[in-house]
């Protein structure tokens, strides 16, 4: 899971960065610059890169609560099924515990950026002013750039969660095989 999540997550924040890129360029050429072909496309570009955004952190997130789901459930049943050290059991929760705020938080985080990027929308047809004096492209900006950051910390969070989980299964897997080979099984 090492390495299946360290690839989702590094081309999640490289698509991130590509969303940001091309929305910091219509950002500057600002909203009212739109009626060009060119950056309509671009426009349209960097909407698609964020849609593609908000799906890869979802995909990545729910693959990491899924996996500690299963692989909690599978240590509780095989460290009752060995009578294993239960220990085990409560090391394996603590860090699936420990690991879920950062995942959830990644989504909650990433459908606000995309809901500010809707009302930033120039074609849009929002009539709430935005808070703050600021506009909702501004807003949209504040929002991407600090998700990029949180999320990034978050992923970073994950990998030593799932590389701490490793470690556990790799204790009870020692220890069953160990246990197996005492009884003859192996």
């Amino acid at each position: 899971m090492d390495r299946i999540f360290t690839s989702l997550a590094s081309f999640t924040l490289l698509l991130m960065l590509m969303a940001l890129g091309v929305g910091l360029a219509l950002h500057a050429e600002g909203p009212r610059e739109l009626a060009g072909n060119s950056a309509a496309s671009w426009y349209r570009t960097h909407f698609m890169l964020g849609v593609g955004v908000g799906l890869a952190v979802v995909l990545v997130n729910s693959i990491v609560m899924t996996y500690f789901i299963g692989t909690g459930r599978w240590c509780k049943e095989v460290a009752e099924i060995y009578s294993l050290d239960r220990e085990l059991i409560v090391r394996s929760n603590r860090t699936k515990r420990a690991a879920f705020p950062f995942a959830l938080v990644n989504m909650l985080l990433i459908v606000g950026v995309l809901a500010l990027g809707g009302a930033a929308d120039p074609s849009g047809n929002l009539k709430v002013a935005p808070p703050g004096g600021l506009t909702w492209a501004q807003w949209h900006l504040i929002g991407a750039v600090s998700a990029v950051a949180v999320i990034a910390f978050g992923f970073v969070a994950l990998w030593r969660a799932i590389r701490e989980n490793h470690q556990i299964v790799g204790e009870i897997m020692t220890q069953v095989g160990e246990i197996r080979r005492q009884r003859g099984l192996e």
